[in-house]
């Protein structure tokens, strides 16, 4: 599968953090929540999915309290953790283009489905592309 990253066509508001034009933690929580609920009914995000384990409880409140600094809103994460160390943190999980690509396209079907405007989702694809392809650590 090759995922194509496109240029962002449409202006995006910038005065604003994406934390706030998403609707701060309760439009956070509603993204991610899509995202684990698509990842666990989507038959084409199986690899994706597999790679969670059984439960995608811890998953779902660690990917929240990340996006939520991440998106420029409080940073629970780092609150509770330290540094994300992203990288560090993935590298027990079997990631390669395959888990890449599905973690991308359930983001970008999540964010979509939750009615994010068309160009925020363009620009949070090609930031979203770029960490996930960072965080491969294997070929294939």
């Amino acid at each position: 599968m090759t995922t194509h990253v496109q240029t962002i066509t449409e202006p995006v508001e910038n005065s604003r953090s994406v934390f706030d034009l998403l609707g701060g933690e309760p439009g956070v929580r509603a993204l991610v929540d899509r995202f684990y609920d698509l990842m666990d009914i989507e038959p084409d995000l199986k690899a994706l999915r597999a790679a969670h384990g059984p439960s995608l409880d811890d998953a779902r409140n660690k990917l929240f309290w990340f996006l939520c600094g991440y998106f420029g809103g409080p940073d629970h994460y780092i609150e509770r953790f330290g540094h994300p160390r992203l990288r560090a943190r993935h590298l027990p999980f079997s990631i390669g283009e395959i888990e890449r690509d599905q973690w991308v396209t359930c983001i970008g079907r999540a964010m979509e489905d939750q009615g994010i405007a068309p160009a925020l989702v363009e620009r949070l694809l090609e930031s979203f592309y770029g960490v996930a392809d960072w965080m491969r650590n294997r070929e294939g």
